[in-house]
């Protein structure tokens, strides 16, 4: 399962809320922006402590970031990166990109190819069940409002309908980066530009808070090295005693 799964187009809805009278009533910016810091920051706060309350105003402060750095991106014209940045987000969809990376890898790399194959597209698999039916099903954050932020029209993807953290697309991407290193360092790190690319194109076509991408490349990253290291030990155990590692 591909992070895009949970990433559906929702249905055509207008920028305002109905009434209960019928006509249209304004959404807060501020609660559509609001961050999953700041609702976790407002329990600790409730609870009294020194230590805690300090814990409350560091996620406050950070959510404020999130949001302040999300908005500057949105602000600055970068008319030359629109249309790509829009491509390769697109490009991630479903993790299209990195299965089409796999795919030359199983058919160009030999042995060490398709080893790197199997684990990126295990890591994937695993990492996109862990985001989507794990952390998303729980996450409350609700994705930017762009048009609050002023996110140029040219940078447009489909607003996928899932809660906005974390990010699906930059989970995958660094799972798969992480997972093919073992067999394909070098190419991993040309992987793991590609894959900071994908996670800055949700920032920059507006789907997503910095915040969520970050805290998906951490996700990935330790799942993809986790796969790895399940998958290294059930080759071990497979192999027949004395005969080398490949």
């Amino acid at each position: 399962m591909a992070q895009g799964e949970a990433d559906r187009e929702p249905p055509a809805a207008s920028g305002s809320a109905q009434a209960p009278g019928g006509g249209p009533a304004t959404a807060d910016p501020q609660a559509v922006a609001e961050a999953v810091a700041d609702r976790l920051a407002d329990r600790l706060g409730r609870l009294g402590d020194p230590a805690r309350q300090r814990l409350t105003d560091a996620l406050h402060q950070i959510g404020a970031i999130d949001r302040a750095v999300y908005d500057a991106v949105a602000a600055v014209p970068a008319p030359a990166l629109d249309q790509a940045m829009r491509r390769l987000s697109n490009a991630a969809n479903h993790s299209r990109l990195w299965l089409g990376i796999a795919g030359g890898l199983a058919l160009t790399g030999g042995p060490a190819g398709r080893r790197a194959a199997a684990r990126g597209i295990l890591a994937i698999g695993v990492t996109s069940a862990v985001v989507n039916l794990g952390v998303k099903s729980v996450s409350a954050r609700r994705r930017p409002d762009r048009a609050r932020a002023g996110v140029p029209g040219e940078r447009h993807v489909t607003m996928p309908s899932s809660t906005s953290f974390p990010s699906g697309h930059s989970a995958c991407a660094f799972a798969f980066a992480t997972a093919i290193s073992r067999d394909s360092p070098w190419l991993a790190i040309a992987i793991q530009f590609l894959a900071g690319g994908v996670a800055y194109s949700r920032v920059h076509t507006g789907v997503h808070y910095p915040g969520d991408t970050v805290a998906g490349a951490l996700i990935g990253a330790g799942t993809g090295q986790a796969v790895s290291t399940v998958f290294d030990r059930a080759i071990a155990r497979s192999r027949p005693a004395g005969l080398p590692a490949p």
